[in-house]
């Protein structure tokens, strides 16, 4: 097993795609892939793993998770966020990233919100996530440390309580945002009555 330190580095968790990522000119579905492709390529598990697919967009756009498109190109917004879904699927469901984003595409198309500083903090929070779950993730490995069974299968042991302990993390992380996607659409529906 690497050490804790080669598996955050392996990770490549520091990637993101930041504004100064995204060209100012609207871009062409193939040229949004290459984008995602290029920028989170050392984030894939295998070579065969696709960051993002034509299918994948079209499923974005037809389920309404962000503004439509026009004359087949993105807008910068529209990069932005399909990042932000990018980030958000692999925990939430498409059903919900749309009740989360419903709300922000409308203030985008009714000309009264500009994405761009929004997106500046989102990436600014990404950047202070990482930081915190390098050092939790250390924290992690040395109470699994401290906790693994000596014998014949101890560095398996080790490895299966810090899976565990990793996807028990994330389970918490995913319930706390689905509890946070089901107030604000329990305010929206308050709001509307």
């Amino acid at each position: 097993m690497k050490n804790i330190h080669e598996l955050m580095d392996d990770l490549h968790v520091d990637t993101y795609l930041t504004i100064d990522d995204i060209p100012d000119l609207d871009l062409y579905m193939d040229q949004v892939i290459q984008l995602f492709e290029k920028k989170y390529a050392a984030t894939k598990r295998n070579e065969e793993e696709k960051i993002l697919t034509k299918t994948m967009i079209n499923n974005y756009a037809k389920g309404k998770l962000f503004f439509p498109v026009k004359n087949k190109k993105y807008t910068k917004e529209h990069i932005m966020l399909i990042s932000m879904i990018y980030q958000m699927k692999s925990s939430l469901s498409i059903n919900d990233i749309k009740k989360m984003l419903s709300k922000l595409n409308e203030k985008i198309t009714e000309k009264e919100f500009h994405l761009e500083e929004l997106y500046k903090k989102y990436v600014t929070l990404n950047e202070s996530n990482v930081g915190r779950f390098r050092e939790n993730s250390v924290k992690i490995n040395e109470e699994v440390m401290e906790e693994a069974i000596d014998g014949d299968d101890d560095l398996y042991m080790k490895q299966l309580l810090l899976v565990t302990a990793f996807t028990h993390m994330s389970n918490l992380y995913r319930r706390a945002a689905e509890k946070l996607v089901d107030e604000i659409e329990e305010q929206e529906h308050f709001k509307k009555e």
